[in-house]
């Protein structure tokens, strides 16, 4: 019988803390990316061949993307490794759990099985906490390029009327951004995930192919859209408007 849990499920406990599958899903993703990361420095050549050109192929237009929005070089290497890291992690979270079988593995017996790993994404804590990453470190930069008082002045601006209530308009929009985060991508990969599981029961060969096609195609849409919206919000957070001075 097909079973769809919304919450993620607890494996196990470290202590007194549920340690649920996409949880665990999520902590082999790092593991796999900081591996990957540590075997591909460790092969880089000043000629580069196989994996590192495909790496720097993929990195040269990153930045080339990247330079389109910020306007300079420099600005898009400094914010590249938090864009970057936020779109890889996002991308290999979603594909991974694409692949055949990994949901097939479970713990427990009878109808108390559940899933050993569950792409995290499709839980709305994970999908939650990278958002609240990616909003507190617009900010955090934006603080550090326009200065302090020039981000709080953004929410907070007392100088008139008009000022304080479209201070508290941005205090809002900055609230409707994480939310906004949170659920385009939870419910894209929540219901992609759905779909497999339907699919898989009705028709189990040939016909759910397509759709994991979509789905694989869907996972780097919805990765692309995070990093670029994240990379669009510090460009207009680090971006002074006509006329204000930035300070520290």
């Amino acid at each position: 019988m097909l079973s769809v849990s919304l919450p993620a499920e607890t494996i196990f406990y470290i202590g007194t803390w549920p340690v649920t599958n996409a949880v665990f899903m999520a902590s082999l993703v790092v593991i796999f990316l900081v591996v990957l990361a540590i075997v591909l420095n460790k092969k880089m050549r000043m000629v580069p061949n196989g994996m590192q050109n495909l790496t720097e192929v993929v990195i040269e237009g990153s930045l080339g993307l990247m330079d389109d929005v910020l306007g300079s070089r420099a600005r898009s290497e400094k914010y590249f490794p938090l864009v970057f890291t936020i779109f890889i992690f996002i991308l290999v979270s979603n594909w991974l759990g694409l692949v055949p079988g990994v949901t097939s593995v479970t713990v427990g017996h009878g109808t108390g099985a559940i899933p050993l790993l569950r792409s995290p994404a499709s839980d709305l804590n994970f999908t939650l906490a990278i958002s609240l990453i990616a909003v507190t470190m617009v900010n955090v930069i934006a603080s550090s390029v326009m200065g302090l008082r020039h981000r709080a002045s953004v929410f907070v601006n007392l100088k008139s009327p008009l000022g304080f209530y479209v201070g508290i308009l941005e205090l809002i929009s900055e609230f409707a951004r994480i939310i906004s985060f949170t659920f385009r991508l939870f419910g894209n990969v929540f219901a992609g995930e759905v779909l497999l599981a339907v699919m898989a029961l009705l028709v189990p060969y040939v016909v759910p192919l397509p759709f994991m096609g979509l789905e694989v195609f869907v996972g780097f849409i919805q990765a692309f859209i995070f990093g670029m919206l994240t990379l669009v919000f510090i460009a207009l957070a680090t971006t002074p408007h006509e006329g204000e001075e930035v300070g520290h």
